[in-house]
């Protein structure tokens, strides 16, 4: 589908809209920082997946991270640059199709190296994924080494003496942080492994580098990453942002359905916190929403609900300046990585549509959903 029209009034609703003028604005800031150190940056798909908008990015990133076989087969079908594919554990039905499409395959554990390193020896660059025990990150559902981690391989259960096959190691020890959380994740990953990254051909520093945020410290980033080279300048050092390339590059766009009391006036909105926005009520987080403000700060205060049954599923409460009424519309701010790749079709909800907003101001539906997603995830 690709209708083009020049309003938001004429988009279907509900609606995440990416600005391609934001998007690419994110990608030449990423491009900044690959000029001036020599790393690769990868696109991390468990973030942004949003295909439509590959031929922009790919003009800018390096190729793409997965985290499994289908995110691998998108990358090798949209991007076609490196595929990068790392999983907490690989199946066998799927392992050769992953090998085949794969430049860098990131195994979890010495197990699964040890059952799939003849299939993948002299197809792909093996790699290790290591867990450097640094905790920074505050909610542990986002923090990859948090206590038990499930994710990389410590220092005392790392098999120095299994590394012929192995040309890389990966750690991911970040989540929407500055640079001074990569420092610590480095320090500690050199502590623990730095012996190793001789024998290596690449490290991979992983993602969580919210290197697109207004007070992110992008030289103090650059300095780091040729400080490190400096070092090792033998590797390849790659780095795979997420939410960088989708930070604040669009919205998702709602319609009120009707107004209720119950104590306190409600809006029911045609999305779902719980089927189009899981994280917040899952991390949690309060969406910004545009020209609103905290409850009770402006004149009129509601509650924002969704559109399912879920007695849960309430966006949070806000106030505006003008009474809200059937019809209007509502814009969630920031609503494209981390997102999109989260919705689902719970109690039968319609998927918002997909909408590009090019460089020169016109909207390009480039999807809409309907009844044929809620029952091809069923049987």
């Amino acid at each position: 589908m690709n209708n083009i029209v020049n309003s938001i009034e004429e988009l279907p609703s509900p609606a995440f809209v990416c600005e391609e003028k934001l998007l690419k604005k994110n990608l030449e800031l990423l491009k900044k920082v690959q000029d001036e150190t020599g790393v690769k940056i990868l696109l991390a798909l468990k973030g942004f997946a949003l295909w439509s908008t590959f031929d922009l990015c790919k003009e800018f990133l390096q190729g793409c991270c997965a985290s499994g076989l289908h995110e691998a087969i998108l990358a090798k079908e949209e991007f076609n640059k490196e595929v990068h594919t790392y999983s907490p554990a690989f199946k066998d039905e799927e392992i050769d199709e992953i090998i085949q499409i794969s430049n860098h395959l990131v195994f979890n554990s010495f197990n699964q190296l040890n059952r799939y390193k003849d299939k993948a020896r002299g197809k792909t660059s093996m790699g290790l994924r290591v867990n450097p025990e640094y905790s920074s990150v505050e909610v542990d559902l986002y923090n990859p080494c948090g206590l038990n981690s499930r994710l990389g391989i410590t220092r005392v259960n790392f098999q120095e003496d299994n590394l012929e096959d192995i040309d890389g190691l990966h750690f991911h020890a970040l989540c929407e942080q500055n640079v001074d959380a990569l420092q610590g994740a480095l320090k500690n990953f050199e502590e623990k492994f730095g012996e190793f990254l001789p024998q290596m051909k690449w490290v991979n520093f992983g993602g969580g580098h919210h290197i697109t945020r207004a007070d992110y410290d992008v030289e103090g980033l650059i300095s780091l990453l040729k400080d490190f080279k400096s070092r090792y300048p033998h590797l390849e050092v790659y780095m795979e942002p997420g939410e960088a390339v989708g930070w604040q590059t669009g919205y998702l766009m709602a319609t009120v359905l009707d107004i209720i009391n119950n104590g306190m006036d409600i809006a029911i909105l045609d999305t779902s916190a719980e089927a189009h926005m899981p994280d917040t009520l899952a991390m949690p987080y309060r969406a910004d929403i545009r020209n609103s403000a905290l409850p009770n700060e402006k004149k009129y205060t509601y509650r924002l609900g969704g559109n399912t049954c879920l007695a849960g599923d309430i966006i949070g409460d806000y106030s505006f300046d003008e009474p809200l009424k059937v019809g209007d519309k509502i814009i969630l701010e920031d609503m494209i990585h981390y997102t999109m790749v989260k919705t689902t079709t719970f109690n039968g909800i319609k998927l918002p549509s997909i909408v590009i907003k090019n460089i020169k101001g016109s909207y390009q539906i480039v999807n809409n959903f309907g009844y044929n997603e809620y029952k091809c995830r069923l049987s």
